[in-house]
Order: C-alpha cells, then structure tokens, then sequence
C-alpha cells in the first residue's frame, strides 16, 4: 500500500469549547441529605474545516434533582480538531462519530468531574460510552424513518436480499 493511499487519522488539538454550570437553589441546597436523581445526555456532531481536517463536538447536559428542585445543572461541549486523510467516504461518518468520540469522552469525564466537585458537591464520575453503540443506534433509527417515510409515501421498500 503507498503511502497516498493509507489512511491517516491525527488528533490536531483538544479545547473546552463551552462550560455552564448552574446551581440555582444554593445555598439551601446544600442541606439536603438525600441523594439526587442524574440525568446525562450526550450528543456529538462533526462539521469539515478544511480538507481533511474537521471539528468534532461532543455535548453533554448533566442535570441532579432532588424531587422538582434543580441541584445542579452542567452544560459541557468538549471539541477536538482531527486531521482525516485516505479514509473513504462510506467510513467518514463513523470514524467522527466513534473514532474522535472515544477520545473526546475522557476529557468531557474530567471536565464534568471537576466542574461538580467546585460546585461543592460530593464526586461525581460519568460512566464509559460506547460511541460505536450510540452511532449504530442513531444508524438504526435512521433506517426506520426513512422505512416509515417511503410507507407514508406509497413508495414499496426493496426486498432484503
């Protein structure tokens, strides 16, 4: 295989791009004994900044309650900018979403961690992620509205095969 031809994938650069946390009933909050009920989304999306070279963004919402009341709630977008080269169109996708997703998390845990325990919190640790789950998730609801669009539509599906 030339040297043309091999794939290449670089991490150019590791940034916090946003951080928010808010603690809107402190300080009587503190006072609570009770364990709080976390809720964690993430989400990640990618955009090309030049040829080969993209900025991949992953977000995370982190939100404690304690019954209706907001203990704490953390907004945190940890982006990475990776240099892509050789690598085929059809894998693209999956490399952003995966690839960079796996190396993005460990810096988003960190932040998430740190960010509640100046809040004044007791520790917090987000579990691991499996990129490759979340996209053949995304990949599988995709492929079931578009299923659901061309019945909508009349139009028959190919027949697996």
């Amino acid at each position: 295989m030339s040297e043309q031809s091999q794939q290449f994938f670089a991490v150019e650069k590791v940034y916090l791009k946003d951080l928010s946390l808010e603690i809107p009933n402190a300080p009587q909050i503190f006072g609570e004994q009770d364990s709080p009920k976390i809720d964690i989304s993430l989400s990640n999306e990618a955009r090309a900044l030049d040829a080969g070279l993209f900025e991949v963004v992953l977000t995370s919402t982190v939100s404690a309650k304690l019954e209706e009341r907001t203990v704490f709630l953390i907004e945190a977008a940890q982006a990475g900018i990776f240099q892509l080269r050789n690598v085929p169109q059809e894998e693209l996708e999956a490399v952003l979403n995966v690839m960079c997703g796996n190396v993005l998390f460990p810096y988003l845990r960190e932040t998430v961690s740190n960010v509640v325990a100046r809040g004044g919190f007791p520790p917090f640790f987000m579990n691991h992620v499996s990129f490759e789950a979340l996209y053949q998730q995304r990949l599988d609801e995709q492929q079931k509205q578009q299923q659901q669009q061309q019945q909508q539509s009349g139009t028959p599906t190919a027949p697996a095969g």
